[in-house]
């Protein structure tokens, strides 16, 4: 039979010699149809390329067959990331993706988010941090009717509301690989003290210190704001202590970079006689020179594994059969910015289930 993009739903009845009805239930997934007419119908539905129109099939069922995104983080290659894992699976299963930033330091924002569900009719979103870790956010989506799923550094939600990243162990493992070349005194620049990534990979970090005995020295600690400037400030601050550290570690890639910059800037080598780490694995991380030792995050993986279980909370609600126990861990990435700590020589090879690059 010769396939054609120009076939309707009454083409497939008519073939299958069913009525239009049982055809519309076949596409929506309905369980009134029997296994011998859905085979049928499906037959004929593939022999033609049947494509059924995003309309009528949200009419026939009452969705929209949209999902959202909500958003409010500025790097570009990181929501490209997010949106290609969703796009993996939303689109092989008939939905299209509707994009939403939003400003947590809106008074507002959440009025606005709701006021984007409303008025895109999404038949649920996908929520990334730092506003996945406010729940007020999914309170008031939950009580609006719709579905959500949130990405996050720890499980804060429901499982089937939730992926997480294992942000914790992976700086756990990365804290001791530094230790393991003899750093004792490490710096670490966090992220804003309201971000639950912050807490859980600072969180992280004491463990990998505690594991070894080594008491935290709390000038060591510094808070920036995810930006290279931060990074750069920061660093300033860490290396004029009187006891500086031998290594840095920055919780973004961009505070990283702004690390390296400062000690640069002061004529420290690198890792000779500063050690600087970061976290996320952006593009940046393997343009830089000495390329960065980071945590690469696998963000595509999670919001496609997110956008799973959304779909499968549309279409089956409290029934679903999705995954429920979805947590990723992020793999520590070493490069050439960590080495030895200056006079320190290792027994062993630092022990590190880690990528080497």
């Amino acid at each position: 039979m010769v396939k054609s993009n120009n076939s309707t739903i009454s083409d497939v009845a008519r073939l299958a010699g069913v009525s239009k009805k049982t055809v519309s239930r076949v596409i929506n997934n309905s369980p009134k149809v029997g296994a011998a007419t859905r085979k049928n119908v499906l037959k004929v539905i593939e022999n033609l390329n049947y494509v059924p129109s995003p309309q009528a099939r949200g009419l026939a069922s009452r969705r929209s067959y949209l999902l959202g995104l909500i958003y409010d983080n500025p790097d570009p290659l990181y929501i490209d990331a997010i949106q290609r894992g969703i796009l993996s699976v939303c689109g092989p299963a008939g939905y299209e993706l509707v994009v939403h930033p939003c400003e947590l330091s809106s008074h507002d924002y959440v009025a606005d988010i709701l006021r984007f569900i409303a008025r895109s009719h999404v038949d649920g979103v996908i929520i990334l941090p730092p506003v996945s870790e406010h729940d007020e956010v999914s309170k008031a989506i939950h009580d609006a009717g719709s579905h959500y799923v949130r990405l996050a550094a720890a499980a804060i939600d429901d499982n089937r509301r939730i992926v997480v990243s294992n942000e914790r162990a992976a700086v756990r493992e990365l804290t001791e690989y530094l230790i393991q070349l003899g750093h004792k005194r490490i710096g670490f620049i966090s992220g804003p003290h309201n971000y639950l990534s912050t807490r859980e990979r600072f969180g992280g970090f004491l463990e990998g210190c505690q594991k070894y005995e080594i008491a935290f020295d709390k000038k060591l600690k510094i808070e920036g704001n995810y930006s290279f400037e931060s990074g750069e400030s920061c660093t300033r601050k860490l290396l004029s202590l009187d006891n500086a550290p031998t290594a840095i570690f920055a919780s973004n890639d961009d505070m990283a970079a702004g690390a390296m910059h400062a000690a640069c800037k002061l004529g420290i080598d690198i890792p000779g006689s500063l050690s600087v780490a970061g976290f996320d694995d952006s593009r940046l991380a393997s343009l830089i020179l000495p390329t960065l030792t980071t945590i690469k995050r696998p963000v595509t993986h999670m919001s496609s594994l997110a956008a799973v279980k959304l779909i499968a909370a549309i279409d089956h609600g409290k029934d679903t059969d999705s995954p429920t126990d979805m947590v990723v861990v992020p793999e520590v990435i070493i490069r050439n910015s960590t080495g030895a700590c200056s006079g320190f020589q290792p027994t062993a090879a630092p022990e590190l289930s880690a990528h080497l690059v």
